[in-house]
């Protein structure tokens, strides 16, 4: 209902655009979305208006780009972005056009990077204006460029990007000439700032088809240029009893490829992230095969590549925590009910469980510890898993413990044994405390890690 209503929004803007004399139709990705009967989440237009023209008939806009014939629409709390038809000049920085001049749809459309976004459309006439073969292309599952291939990538290094997101996400296979200049041109990539390549990455594997994405990113050498950590997986050895499907590199696509569509970035980037570490913590000593702290390892290279690629620091710090504690899911069991409790409640568990699920489905298979928190959830939804602590510091000071390392350790049992119900009262606690501090016994953790290795 919603993308109906936005559709005819989109159609108002039209018809008033056309009643003043000026020709104006739907433009780009929401054509191509409607030729293959898919509901666009926007709708750009494409008229010979100028901007000032623009202006004058839709007095609530934003002049986002006026000096490329750009404005904003508002309609309601909906926005629609405006166009005039344009040629542009060089692109001598191979991401802006020198010069924008205004023109007819055509020409327009010429001017644009692939046949399947080139379409217009006139939502009045119901009729679509192809003067790029786009329709063509996509009934034949194609992404072509638009002209010369070199020619359109060298206007905005971005296409390249674009062109293996098209592909994966719809599923179209790159035509000849256009995947060769994808190839010839890869390094080039590096012109394109990091947050624009940030973000078409983003979209490549939240949507459908992360694994296609991955194998093209890597075929046409763009991977090797804009994640090179992520190349250095190839090849790289894992023990058959837990991985029987492949390499590091076979078991992050495959596990890419167990994502839903319109994952969630931070989980497709732990996806992605989650074994990173595994190139420089790899060990054979003629027995087996182990990747000893590769889960920490990872994590710090995550956050490294995460701030190359200017993500924010809340989604590195979800995105590094699914990285750093995947490997912990294989001890739940053995973990005692108060610190299974803490590693339940935390925030980004739900999405780390999720990430534990997938990485199952793409090695083993075996779901088992998965069910079992799955259980927990259940069994642990009545309780307040996240309670005040009974103990402070200032307690603690106050039987004579100093502030330092030993003085956490100590709160940190302390709340286990709260949230077990061991302590239930502050008195108790405060009692507990005082016979630890006197050497009294500690919890008996586990504190076996072999699961790390693999």
């Amino acid at each position: 209902m919603t993308h109906l209503i936005k559709k005819q929004k989109a159609i108002q803007i039209v018809k008033t655009l056309t009643q003043n004399g000026f020709v104006s139709y739907f433009a780009g990705g929401c054509v191509r979305d409607l030729v293959m009967n898919v509901g666009p989440k926007d709708y750009d237009i494409a008229t010979v208006a100028t901007p000032d023209e623009v202006a004058k008939l839709f007095p609530r806009h934003v002049p986002v780009g006026k000096q490329f014939g750009v404005l904003l629409v508002l309609m309601d709390e909906d926005q629609f972005e405006v166009a005039t038809f344009r040629r542009e000049g060089g692109y001598h920085d191979g991401r802006h056009p020198d010069s924008v001049s205004f023109t007819i749809p055509e020409e327009d459309a010429y001017r644009r990077d692939f046949t399947i976004n080139g379409m217009f459309y006139n939502p009045i006439e119901e009729r679509v204006i192809d003067f790029v073969h786009g329709e063509r292309d996509i009934q034949g599952g194609v992404i072509r460029t638009i002209g010369d291939p070199e020619a359109r990538f060298g206007e905005d290094k971005l296409r390249l990007l674009r062109a293996i997101r098209f592909a994966a996400n719809l599923n179209f296979r790159i035509e000849e000439k256009t995947w060769a200049a994808i190839q010839k041109l890869a390094q080039t990539i590096h012109l394109v700032s990091q947050e624009r390549i940030r973000d078409e990455l983003v979209k490549m594997l939240t949507r459908s088809n992360a694994g296609r994405a991955l194998d093209l990113l890597d075929q046409s050498g763009l991977l090797e240029e804009v994640l090179p950590e992520i190349t250095a997986m190839k090849g790289v050895a894992q023990p058959p009893e837990f991985h029987p499907e492949g390499d590091v590199f076979v078991h992050t696509r495959m596990l890419l490829d167990q994502l839903k569509d319109n994952a969630s970035p931070v989980l497709a980037l732990g996806a992605l992230l989650h074994d990173v570490g595994k190139p420089n913590t790899f060990s054979d000593d003629g027995k087996r095969i182990r990747f000893n702290n590769h889960a920490h390892v990872g994590a710090e290279m995550s956050k490294e590549i995460l701030k190359r690629l200017r993500f924010s620091n809340r989604e590195i710090d979800s995105i590094v925590s699914c990285v750093e504690n995947h490997m912990k899911f294989a001890n739940v069991k053995e973990m005692r009910i108060g610190k299974l409790k803490q590693f339940i409640a935390r925030d980004n568990f739900s999405l780390e469980l999720e990430l534990h699920r997938i990485d199952c489905l793409a090695s083993h298979g075996k779901l088992e510890l998965y069910q079992f928190l799955k259980n927990k959830e259940k069994e642990f939804a009545v309780e307040d898993l996240k309670p005040k602590s009974f103990l402070n510091g200032h307690d603690l000071i106050a039987v004579g413990i100093k502030p330092g390392p030993e003085m956490k350790k100590i709160l940190e049992e302390a709340y286990q044994l709260q949230l077990e119900g061991t302590l239930d009262i502050k008195e108790k606690a405060l009692e507990w405390v005082k016979k630890r501090a006197c050497g009294g016994n500690r919890p008996n953790e586990n504190r076996g890690n072999n699961a790390t290795s693999h």
